[in-house]
């Protein structure tokens, strides 16, 4: 395992033992960081109307459709360090 995948590992666990919740455009942040990181590009249909929360979640991870994984690795790995710091 190359060491960006294994420090994008460890703060995916990090994440989760952050001291406060991080508001919401922060979570859609992580979460679309770590989608692009660990799966590339978004796929699929965009969820209807009136499934809010994945219509959101894959607004966000859409965003970033063209990102180099290593790119995404690096930037959710940059946001959960910021955010343990924080």
């Amino acid at each position: 395992m190359s060491d960006l995948a294994s420090r994008f590992q460890t703060a995916a666990e990090d994440s989760k033992k952050l001291s406060k919740r991080p508001d919401n455009d922060t979570m859609l942040k992580l979460y679309a960081c770590f989608k692009q990181g660990s799966a590339g590009d978004v796929e699929g249909k965009r969820p209807g109307f009136a499934d809010l929360v994945g219509r959101a979640k894959y607004d966000a991870w859409a965003k970033l459709k063209g990102t180099a994984k290593e790119d995404a690795m690096q930037q959710y790995i940059d946001l959960v360090e910021s955010l343990k710091n924080a």
